[in-house]
């Protein structure tokens, strides 16, 4: 009698949750149609002060449960003010970003199957969804056909991966070699690895000089296609020529720009990339994923398995497969795949391709103003959809014009230092970024500098 009094209950919280998820899920949505109509009028860059939406919050957790609508309720109230909307069409700073509609809904659905790939028979659609959606984004912007590819949070954890295998191939070699304008998170990856970095001076351009690459010791070069501070192009094809000779494992970081290469016209950037060891795209960067979607390939598959396959014998199964976790630092990995898949599908490669051309467009515009108004100056070539740009005087100024721009709310923008300079950088990537929204950054920044 009892187990029956506790099936029934059991079977009646479970209609209750269905009721709630369909009426507080279509409430949910029907606030993100409405935040998506507004968030260009709202303020890009949060205007609240450090601890002050911590204050509004309560200190102690609720004793008894409230509905849903109470949160986005207070989403509303509390939260919003403390939002930086990197949705925003008028948002430029770092490498602007979009979350598109079918990653969204892809990422509900992500969230509500909440399945745990730490093994193939624990999710077999999971593990061979990444597999062909890998494939599939490998065909479009030009990485060789049969390739290994995995979906990891961010482009830091495939850098690690990468050289985690450049390690165990060569464990008498305990250096990294990359560029100066290399990311940080190869700094970072080495520090985790017990690796040295030895950073590699920059062009006029601020690519790596290949006169200035030394490869004693190495066991690793990292070259970048699309660098954070100017999108520079590091030489991919001359560099193999060199590590091929030494030995050496050829990483390459296209976090953002690797995106680009959907379209024809910009795989001049990749030329030479069937020759390097391992690769990291972002699809959360500029192809209309959300986050936690960086795309790595490499065509070692074998060493990078040595290097992390770690079976205890609770995961040991009979299936004739290899799981996805052998292949890198994590053991669960979350269905990620699906959103990346519904972009594909959604936007398919014209698509993809219409939103890459509208972007860089949108940059060559905003660049062209730079150029012909008296009193500023551009900094760095544009090879895709960044301007480095300044205004004439000290860094003093720049970084005074910068904080007046982004106090405004209106637009939000970023800045890196090259030649030791302080530069402004303004990033175009939202799907939703018209001419306008450039115009007004641009109107901006020439009031706020008179």
């Amino acid at each position: 009698m009892l187990r029956c009094v506790c099936v029934g209950r059991g079977r009646h919280v479970a209609e209750e949750h269905g009721k709630t998820l369909a009426r507080d899920g279509l409430a949910t949505l029907e606030w993100l149609e409405r935040y998506f109509e507004r968030v260009r009028e709202l303020p890009v860059l949060a205007q609240v002060e450090p601890g002050e939406i911590r204050a509004r919050l309560p200190e102690h957790p609720p004793e008894q449960g409230e509905p849903f609508t109470n949160l986005l309720r207070d989403l509303d109230d509390v939260l919003l003010p403390g939002l930086t909307h990197w949705q925003s069409p008028r948002f430029f700073a770092y490498f602007a970003t979009c979350a598109s509609e079918p990653a969204i809904l892809a990422e509900l659905l992500v969230a509500g199957l909440n399945n745990v790939g730490i093994l193939w028979r624990t999710s077999p659609a999971l593990q061979e969804l990444e597999q062909v959606t890998l494939a599939w984004l490998a065909e479009l912007i030009g990485v060789p056909a049969g390739w290994h590819g995995q979906l990891e949070d961010g482009a830091s954890i495939s850098t690690i991966a990468g050289l985690a295998a450049a390690r165990h191939t060569r464990p008498d070699r305990p250096v990294v070699v990359c560029s100066e304008h290399a990311h940080s998170s190869v700094e970072k990856a080495c520090r985790l690895l017990g690796l040295e970095v030895r950073k590699t001076p920059a062009d006029e351009a601020f690519r790596l000089r290949l006169d200035a690459l030394d490869l004693t010791d190495a066991c690793a070069v990292v070259a970048t296609v699309g660098t954070t501070s100017s999108t520079s192009v590091d030489p991919v094809a001359p560099i193999a020529d060199a590590c091929e000779e030494h030995g050496v494992w050829l990483h390459v970081d296209a976090a953002y720009a690797g995106s680009a290469m959907v379209c024809p016209e910009h795989r001049w950037a990749f030329e030479g990339i069937e020759r390097v060891d391992s690769l990291v795209v972002n699809p959360h960067k500029w192809l209309l994923t959300t986050q936690g979607c960086s795309a790595f390939w490499t065509r070692h598959p074998d060493e990078l398995r040595e290097a992390f396959s770690v079976i205890p014998e609770y995961l040991r199964t009979p299936d004739a497969v290899v799981s996805l976790s052998e292949y890198g630092p994590a053991l669960g990995r979350s269905f990620r795949a699906l959103q990346l898949w519904a972009v594909l599908r959604c936007y398919g490669r014209e698509g993809l391709q219409a939103a890459i051309r509208n972007a860089v467009g949108l940059a060559e515009t905003f660049e062209v103003w730079v150029r012909d108004e008296p009193g500023w100056e551009l900094c760095a070539p544009r090879p895709f959809s960044v301007v480095c740009f300044r205004r004439e005087g000290s860094d003093d100024d720049n970084a005074a014009l910068l904080e007046r721009v982004n106090a405004r709310g209106e637009v939000f923008l970023s800045h890196t230092k090259l030649d030791g300079r302080f530069v402004l950088r303004l990033a175009v990537g939202n799907l939703r970024t018209t001419e306008e929204d450039v115009r007004r950054a641009w109107d901006v920044l020439r009031q706020e500098a008179t």
